[in-house]
């Protein structure tokens, strides 16, 4: 049985007045690199965590 949902509930939420809009900076090469680390150490130390369980 489908329920209808009160939308009264949503008349009692504040309204957004103002989003702030972020504007996505590139990253730089080091941070790619870094970035990059981080993901390889990861997937590294899961690897090796998995071949413990497994």
């Amino acid at each position: 049985m489908i329920i209808k949902l009160d939308t009264s509930v949503f008349r009692l939420s504040r309204h957004k007045t103002e989003t702030v809009k972020k504007v996505a900076t590139p990253l730089t090469r080091e941070q790619w690199i870094n970035a990059d680390r981080i993901v390889i150490a990861t997937m590294f130390l899961a690897t090796i965590a998995g071949a413990i369980l497994f």
